[in-house]
């Protein structure tokens, strides 16, 4: 008996693609905030601009991954 239930994705291509689209802006983001307080410690320029970007690609993700919460795979197929 498994504790978490078993998620096998989806058959749908198209959300497939949002769900790695999601994750990737999620770590994508998370990775820059962080390598922006690293430039910032070593003097580099713009390390502002990769925290905003960072930040607003995680905000980003969030977003997504609300509106593929109200997604089911029947409303996507053709």
């Amino acid at each position: 008996m498994a504790f978490f239930k078993k998620y096998n994705g989806t058959t749908d291509i198209r959300l497939l693609r949002l769900e790695r689209v999601i994750w990737i802006l999620i770590y994508g983001g998370l990775l820059s905030a962080v390598l922006s307080g690293f430039a910032r410690e070593a003097g580099a320029q713009g390390h502002t601009a990769l925290l905003v970007c960072g930040i607003f690609a995680v905000a980003a993700g969030v977003v997504l991954i609300l509106l593929r919460s109200r997604l089911r795979e029947e409303d996507t197929a053709s």
